[in-house]
C-alpha cells in the first residue's frame, strides 16, 4: 500500500510555478516575483486583500499548463523551452501578437490544464476563471476564444501586465520595459493599468532588488490548512513528455517496494516514495527535442541533461516541506563509481535512500519505450541492472530487490471507485493516446478503426468533461485510471 503524500497546497503552488518556471525559460523566481508585482498593482487601483491573493495565485499558477503542450511548441519551434522564452521577451508588441494568434490550439491546451490545476487544487472561482483565459486580451484578439474585453476577468490583465513588467525590465531594462508595455496599451492591456504600471514600476522594482518581496499569500483562509496529493506534481511533470506519462509514478511505487523489501523504516519508506514522485522536477529545464533524440547527444545538449537533478536540488531550497524528499530525488542520476551526475558522487556520500532512488528510476527507464528506443522484456532489463551491479555503478542489494521477484500492479487503490465512469476500451484508447499516439497509431494498437478511436474519445472526453488530450490525461491519472 502506498504511503499518505499529501502536501501543503501553497507549496504544491510553488512547486508548480519553479516546474512553469523552467518549462518557460524563465529565472526561478519569476513567477513569484510577477505575484508580487501583481499584488502590488492590485493593490494601487483599490483592491483588498482578497483580490490580491487571487492575481498572486493566479500568477504563480499561470504557466502551470506548460508540460501540457510541450510536444506541440517542441513540434512548432523545435527549442520549446527556448522558444518560449524568446516568446515572452520578443519587444515587438506586433511581432508577439501575431505569433500569439499563431498558437490558438496550444493555448486551449495551456488554459484548460491550468484551469484543471486549479480545480483540483481547490482555488476559487476567482482564480480558476483567470487561468482559463490567460492568453485573453483586451482587444478581443488573444486565444483561445478572443473573447470581448468584458468577459475577461480583470485578473488576466493585471498578471500579464505583471509579468511583461518582470520580464521586460530584466532584459530589456526599465526605460525600454515601460515603453513596450506602453505599446500594448488597449491591445494586451487596458491603458489605465499601463498608467499605473508608469507611476510605480521604478518603486516596485527597487524594493524587488531589495529583497523587499513577501511571500505571497493564499487567497481565503480556507485554504491554509488545505492540502493536495503530491502526485498531482508528479502528473503536472511527466505530461512534458507523451512517452513518460506516469512515469514519476512508477518510478515511486519501485522505489517504495525496493525499500520495504531492503527493511528500511517507515519514514524511509514514504521519503523514497515522494523523492520518486518529485525526482523529475528538473526535467522541464531541457527541450523535449533533447529527450526523444534517439542518436548521440551533443556535449550542450549532455550539459544540460546533466543538470536536470540540479534543478530538482534547487527545488528542495525553496520549498521547505519537500526539502529531505527533493534531496534525495536530487541522487537520481548518481552512480556509486562517481560516474553520475550532478555532484559525481561515490558510493560513501550517497545515503541508502539516494540508491534506492537511483536503482529504482533506472529499472523503470529500462522498461518504457521511448522515440528510438523500445522497452525492455524483463528479463533483458533484469540483465542490465545487474550488469549495473557488477560493474558497481548501482547498488546491488537494491537491484537485487528489484529484480528478484515479480513486479506486482501498481494500479492505484482508487482505481475501483473510479472504473464505472470509463469503460475498459475507452481506458485502453485514453491509454494509447496518452503515450503520444496518434489515431490511426492507436487504432493500429489495438486492432479497432482510427473511426471507432475517434467515437471513443469524443466520449472520453465527455466524460471527463475535457477538450484536450493532455487535460483527459491529467484527469485520468488524478482519478487512477491511467
Amino acid at each position: 500500500m502506498q504511503p499518505a503524500s499529501p502536501i501543503q497546497v501553497f507549496d504544491a503552488i510553488r512547486a508548480i510555478a519553479f516546474v512553469g518556471d523552467l518549462s518557460m525559460g524563465q529565472p526561478i523566481d519569476h513567477s513569484v516575483r510577477t505575484a508580487w508585482l501583481a499584488s502590488r498593482l492590485a493593490a494601487s487601483i483599490g483592491h483588498g486583500a482578497a483580490m490580491q491573493g487571487h492575481v498572486a495565485c493566479v500568477s504563480l499558477l499561470r504557466w502551470s499548463g506548460c508540460t501540457a503542450n510541450a510536444p506541440e511548441f517542441a513540434d512548432l519551434m523545435g527549442d520549446d523551452v527556448g522558444g518560449r522564452r524568446t516568446m515572452l521577451s520578443t519587444a515587438s508588441a506586433g511581432m508577439a501578437a501575431d505569433f500569439a494568434r499563431s498558437v490558438g490550439p496550444l493555448a486551449e491546451i495551456h488554459c484548460e490544464v491550468s484551469g484543471d490545476i486549479a480545480r483540483t487544487l481547490g482555488m476559487p472561482p476567482e482564480v480558476e476563471l483567470p487561468l482559463r483565459h490567460i492568453f485573453e486580451s483586451f482587444d478581443g484578439r488573444g486565444k483561445p476564444h478572443g473573447l470581448d474585453a468584458s468577459r475577461i476577468p480583470e485578473a488576466v490583465f493585471i498578471v500579464c501586465i505583471a509579468g511583461d513588467l518582470e520580464i521586460f525590465s530584466r532584459v530589456h531594462g526599465l526605460n525600454n520595459a515601460l515603453r513596450y508595455i506602453a505599446e500594448r496599451a488597449d491591445a494586451r492591456y487596458p491603458a489605465s493599468l499601463v498608467e499605473v504600471v508608469r507611476q510605480h514600476a521604478v518603486d516596485w522594482l527597487h524594493e524587488l532588488e531589495q529583497g523587499g518581496a513577501a511571500e505571497p499569500q493564499l487567497p481565503t483562509a480556507a485554504l491554509h490548512g488545505a492540502t493536495t496529493p503530491l502526485e498531482l506534481i508528479a502528473d503536472v511533470i511527466d505530461l512534458k513528455l507523451p512517452w513518460m506519462t506516469g512515469f514519476s509514478r512508477r518510478v515511486a511505487d519501485a522505489a517504495l517496494r525496493c525499500a520495504i523489501e531492503l527493511g528500511l523504516g517507515t519514514a524511509q519508506q514514504q521519503t523514497v516514495y515522494r523523492a520518486g514522485l518529485v525526482h523529475g522536477i528538473g526535467r522541464a529545464s531541457v527541450p523535449n527535442t533533447v529527450w526523444d533524440a534517439s542518436g548521440p547527444r551533443s556535449e550542450a545538449d549532455m550539459e544540460r541533461l546533466r543538470l536536470v537533478p540540479y534543478w530538482t536540488e534547487r527545488a528542495a531550497r525553496r520549498i521547505a516541506t519537500l526539502r529531505a524528499e527533493a534531496e534525495v530525488a536530487s541522487f537520481v542520476d548518481e552512480r556509486l563509481d562517481g560516474s553520475g551526475f550532478f555532484r559525481g558522487a561515490k558510493a560513501a556520500a550517497i545515503e541508502i535512500e539516494g540508491r534506492v532512488l537511483a536503482a529504482a528510476a533506472h529499472w523503470v527507464s529500462l522498461r518504457t519505450a521511448r522515440p528510438g528506443r523500445a522497452a525492455l522484456s524483463e528479463d533483458e532489463a533484469v540483465a542490465a541492472m545487474r550488469a549495473e551491479a557488477e560493474a558497481g555503478r548501482l547498488d546491488a542489494q537494491a537491484v537485487a530487490a528489484l529484480t528478484g521477484h515479480p513486479q506486482p500492479s501498481t494500479e492505484s487503490p482508487s482505481a475501483g471507485d473510479a472504473a464505472a465512469l470509463l469503460s475498459g476500451r475507452e481506458v485502453e484508447v485514453l491509454g494509447r493516446i496518452s503515450l503520444g499516439e496518434s489515431n490511426k497509431e492507436a487504432a493500429r494498437s489495438l486492432g479497432i478503426s482510427p473511426s471507432t478511436v475517434r467515437a471513443h474519445l469524443e466520449n472520453i472526453f465527455r466524460k471527463l468533461g475535457c477538450t484536450t488530450r493532455a487535460a483527459a490525461t491529467l484527469k485520468a491519472l488524478t482519478l487512477g485510471l491511467l
